[in-house]
């Protein structure tokens, strides 16, 4: 349960991003339709930072010294990018234009989704 949250929480997440960030489109039909997209790309930015953002973080690690953790906004662009054509090559139509909006895309959806978790009761 506390995963589909965490996806659900994601999607909003990305929906916010796509809302604010001109250059992250979300194309689709109706309403039912966009929010699968959502649903089904939050579940692949999921899997895409939870398998490479530790081993970037590891390999990197003197960037993330040397810059105060500042390269993780870069790094988390460079997530959302891949995931952007992960989507593209399953057919999904969500797409990020380029760096820039990536840039904007991940600080608001890591703003969004740390709001949102505030939410969440941690049962640990």
């Amino acid at each position: 349960m506390k995963i589909l949250i965490r996806v659900v929480i994601s999607a909003i997440a990305l929906w916010v991003a796509a809302a604010v960030v001109d250059g992250i489109d979300v194309r689709g039909g109706s309403a039912g339709e966009k929010a699968l997209t959502l649903l089904v790309v939050a579940v692949i930015f999921g899997i895409i930072n939870a398998v490479l953002k530790p081993v970037i973080k590891v390999l990197g690690c003197v960037f993330y010294i040397v810059t105060l953790g500042l390269i993780a906004l870069v790094v988390n662009a460079g997530l959302l990018m891949l995931t952007s054509w992960v989507a593209g090559e399953l057919h999904l139509p969500f797409h990020v234009e380029w760096f820039w909006p990536a840039f904007w895309g991940a600080i608001i959806i890591g703003l969004v989704s740390w709001l949102l978790n505030l939410f969440v009761a941690d049962d640990e």
